[in-house]
C-alpha cells in the first residue's frame, strides 16, 4: 500500500525504502564480528582462554626437553589463570559458611599439583575454567536474545510540533502526546497510534507476523518496527520506558532473577551434598592408606572421587532450560514473569477462557446489515447514511457502523445537523434526509423490523435500527468478533491437556453458547460475576484440575489470582489484569497460549533430561573411581564434560523450532 505523506513530510522529496542494510539488518560478516566482540568482553572467556594458551605452553616445554623450573612456571600461571576466580568465588562462600563446588575443584588440582600430578591438576583447571566460559557464554546468549529487541529501536525520532516544525530529538525524550515522522524505510521510534498517512510495517519483531501488516490513520504501531514505502505521522502514546519491547526486556529479565522450585531444591541439598563429597574424600583417601595403599595412589584416587562427585552438571541441570525458555516466550510476544511461572505452567490440565476482549476482540463490529423489504436503498447506501449520523458520535457502537462502512469502502454522508441522546441514538441530517440511528427498544419496530430485531438478538447479537424521513429501512446486526485462530487454539488446548476448556463469562447466556460454538467449547458459565468466576475456578481446582485462566478485564483480575497459573491479554488488558497475571500475552495472539505451556513442558523435560545426565556421569564415575582405577584426566574430562553438556542442552530451546512445535495449526484450507 502507498501512502500520500502528511504535510510534514511533503516538504521535500523523500527516496523508497533504502535496502536492507540501511535500517539496522548487518551483513552476515558484521554480525560475526559483533558476537566475536561479546565473546572476548567476557572476563571467564578471557582467563579461560588465558588459561589454555599457558597449558599448551607448559606441555610443550615439558615434552619438549626444557627445564623442569620453567614448564611448571608454566603450568602454576595456568592454575592462577584459570583458577583464581573460582577460588575467590568459593573462599567468599566459605567465610559466609557454605561450600562451594568450585572450591572443590580448585582444591582437587592443588592436590593434584601436591603430589607430583601437576600436568593432570592443569587439564583440571582448563576444563573447569572452559566450562566456566560456556556457561557464561550460554547466560549471554540468553539475555542477549531479549536485549538485541531494546536495538530495533532507533535511538532518535523526527518529532513534529504543531506549527509543523521538525525536530530530531533521541527517543528517550519523547513524551506521551508528542507526534513524530516515520519516512519510508525508518523504524517507528514509539508506540502510538498513527494520525496521519498510511503504510505497510514490518512488526515481525514484535508480533511475529510473517507480511507487514497496513496501517492507516487510528492504528496502532509499536516502536522498533519497521515502516515500508509510505509515510507516517504517529502520536506517542506511551514513553520509551513503558513500550512493548521495554516491557519485554525489564520483564524477562526479573523473571530471570527467580529462581524456579526445582532450582531452589537442588541449591539446598547442594551444601549438604559438598559436605558429604568432602568426608568421602577423606575416607577414601585414609581408609586405603590405612590398609598400606601407597600415599601418592590414595591421594590421588580422593583427588580424583573429590572431582567426579562434585554437583557441577547437577547445579546447571535447571535453570538454562527454564531462562531459555522465557527468552523465547519473551522474542514471540509472552512475557513470563519467573522461572516459577514457566516450570510451573506446563502442569496446565484445564484451560478456562474469558469471552470479551479474550477469546473476541473486545471491539464491536457490524456483523450483518438487514435492508428491510419496504426499503427502497441497498445496503451501500444504508451504509452510507447510518454512518454520516455516527461519524461524530464518540460511541462504541458508532465507531462500528462507521469502521463498517470504511471496510466497505463507502463514504460516510454529508452531515448538516446533529443530535445525540444517551441511551437512545443519535439524529441527524445527512443527504438532506433526516436519519436516525438507536436503539429498537425506542424506535418500536414493527413487521420486518420487528422480526429482523428478534432473529439478530436470538443469534446473540445487539440489533440497531436504522429510520431514514421516519420509516425504519433496516437493522444492523452488531456483534463482537472472534479472534483469529480462536478455533484452533481452543482444539489445540484440548489437545495438550486432554481436558475441554470452559468458558466463563459475565456476558449473557445467549451470546455465550453462541460463541462457544463458533470455537468449540462444551463448558459454558455465564453471566458471572468476578466472585462467580472466582468460585468457578476454585471448583476446577478443587476437582483436582491445574487450571490456567486467560482474562484480560478488571474483571478477571480475581480469578487470575486464584487459579494455578494466570495469563492476561496484554494489549487490551487492564492494568489491575496485567499485574495480577503469572504471564502476558504483548501481542494478543491467543495461538501463544498453547505454545507456551507446550513449551514450559519442554523445558521441564529438559530438566529431568539433564538430571539423569548429570546423575549417570556422577554414578558411573564414582563407580569406575571406587571400584577400579580410573586416570585423573579422564575424570576431570568425564565431570566438566557433563557439566558442558547439560549447559548447552538447555539452550536449545532458544530456538524457534522450539516454540513453533506448541503452536495450533491452522484449519485445512485456511491460514493462521
Amino acid at each position: 500500500m502507498v501512502a500520500t505523506p502528511g504535510p510534514t513530510a511533503t516538504a521535500e522529496p523523500r527516496p523508497t525504502a533504502p535496502p536492507a542494510a540501511a535500517y539496522g539488518a548487518a551483513p552476515r560478516a558484521a554480525v560475526v564480528r559483533a558476537r566475536r566482540t561479546r565473546l572476548w568482553a567476557l572476563p571467564e572467556v578471557r582467563w579461560a582462554s588465558a588459561s589454555t594458551v599457558l597449558f599448551g605452553l607448559g606441555i610443550a616445554a615439558e615434552f619438549g626437553g626444557a627445564p623442569a623450573w620453567l614448564w611448571w612456571t608454566l603450568y602454576l600461571a595456568c592454575y592462577v589463570a584459570g583458577g583464581w576466580e573460582p577460588a575467590w568465588a568459593g573462599w567468599e562462600a566459605l567465610r559466609e559458611k557454605s561450600l562451594d563446588v568450585d572450591l572443590l575443584m580448585v582444591v582437587a588440582a592443588i592436590g593434584a599439583a601436591a603430589i607430583g600430578q601437576v600436568l593432570d591438576g592443569g587439564l583440571l583447571i582448563v576444563i573447569f575454567a572452559t566450562s566456566g566460559a560456556l556457561e557464561a557464554f550460554a547466560t549471554q546468549r540468553t539475555a542477549d536474545s531479549v536485549r538485541g529487541l531494546l536495538d530495533l529501536a532507533p535511538e532518535q525520532a523526527v518529532r513534529v510540533s504543531a506549527s509543523g516544525d521538525e525536530e530530531v530529538v533521541d527517543t528517550a525524550l519523547l513524551v506521551v502526546g508528542d507526534e513524530i515522522l516515520v519516512r519510508p524505510g525508518e523504524r517507528i521510534g514509539a508506540d502510538g497510534e498513527v494520525v496521519d498517512g498510511a503504510s505497510d510495517v514490518d512488526q515481525a519483531t514484535i508480533t511475529g507476523e510473517p507480511m507487514p501488516v497496513p496501517k492507516l490513520t487510528g492504528d496502532e504501531v509499536f516502536a522498533g518496527t519497521l515502516n515500508g514505502a509510505g509515510a507516517l505521522r504517529v502520536r506517542v502514546d506511551r514513553p520509551a520506558a513503558d513500550s512493548v519491547v521495554a516491557r519485554i526486556v525489564a520483564l524477562v529479565e526479573q523473571a530471570s532473577a527467580t529462581k524456579a522450585p526445582t532450582q531452589l531444591f537442588i541449591e539446598k541439598v547442594e551444601q549438604r551434598y559438598s559436605v558429604g563429597v568432602v568426608v568421602a574424600t577423606l575416607l577414601v583417601f585414609f581408609i586405603p592408606l590405612g590398609f598400606g595403599e601407597d600415599l601418592q595412589a590414595a591421594l590421588l584416587r580422593a583427588m580424583t572421587f573429590m572431582i567426579v562427585a562434585s554437583p557441577c552438571a547437577v547445579v546447571l541441570a535447571t535453570m538454562p532450560p527454564l531462562l531459555s525458555a522465557i527468552a523465547n516466550a519473551g522474542r514471540h510476544g509472552v512475557l513470563v514473569k519467573s522461572a516459577v511461572v514457566m516450570e510451573q505452567v506446563g502442569a496446565t490440565d484445564r484451560v478456562a477462557f474469558d469471552k470479551t476482549g479474550t477469546l473476541t476482540e473486545g471491539t464491536p463490529r457490524v456483523a450483518e446489515v438487514r435492508v428491510l423489504p419496504e426499503s427502497e436503498l441497498d445496503e451501500e447506501r444504508v451504509l452510507r447514511l447510518a454512518a454520516g449520523a455516527e461519524h461524530r458520535s464518540e460511541h462504541p457502537l458508532a465507531r462500528a457502523v462507521v469502521a463498517a462502512a470504511t471496510e466497505q469502502g463507502v463514504e460516510p454522508g454529508r452531515v448538516d445537523e446533529f443530535t445525540s441522546t444517551p441511551g437512545r441514538g443519535v439524529t441527524a441530517k445527512v443527504d438532506g434526509h433526516v436519519v436516525q440511528v438507536g436503539s429498537p427498544a425506542h424506535h418500536v419496530p414493527e413487521g420486518d423490523a420487528a422480526h429482523a430485531v428478534a432473529e439478530l438478538e436470538e443469534a446473540g447479537r445487539t440489533a440497531v435500527v436504522v429510520v431514514v424521513d421516519g420509516t425504519p429501512v433496516a437493522v444492523l446486526g452488531i456483534a463482537d468478533r472472534l479472534r483469529a485462530g480462536a478455533a484452533e487454539t481452543v482444539a489445540r488446548v484440548r489437545e495438550l491437556t486432554g481436558a475441554a476448556p470452559v468458558l466463563l463469562t459475565g456476558d449473557n447466556a445467549r451470546a455465550a453458547q453462541r460463541l462457544a460454538a463458533e470455537v468449540g467449547i462444551q463448558d459454558v458459565r455465564a453471566g458471572l460475576l468476578p466472585q462467580d468466576k472466582v468460585a468457578a475456578v476454585r471448583e476446577l481446582e478443587a476437582a483436582g484440575r491445574k487450571t490456567l485462566v486467560v482474562g484480560d478485564g478488571v474483571n478477571d483480575a480475581p480469578a487470575l489470582a486464584a487459579a494455578h497459573m494466570g495469563v492476561a491479554m496484554g494489549l487490551a488488558g487492564s492494568d489491575l489484569a496485567l499485574e495480577t497475571a503469572d504471564a502476558v500475552v504483548v501481542r494478543d495472539e491467543l495461538a501463544t497460549i498453547p505454545a507456551v505451556v507446550a513449551l514450559s513442558r519442554r523445558a521441564r523435560s529438559f530438566v529431568v533430561a539433564n538430571l539423569v545426565i548429570a546423575s549417570v556421569f556422577i554414578t558411573v564415575l564414582i563407580l569406575w573411581d571406587l571400584i577400579g582405577h580410573l586416570p585423573l584426566p579422564l575424570g576431570v574430562a568425564g565431570h566438566e564434560g557433563s557439566t558442558v553438556i547439560v549447559g548447552l542442552n538447555g539452550l536449545r530451546l532458544l530456538r524457534v523450532t522450539a516454540w513453533r512445535r506448541g503452536m495450533p495449526q491452522p484449519a485445512a484450507g485456511g491460514a493462521r
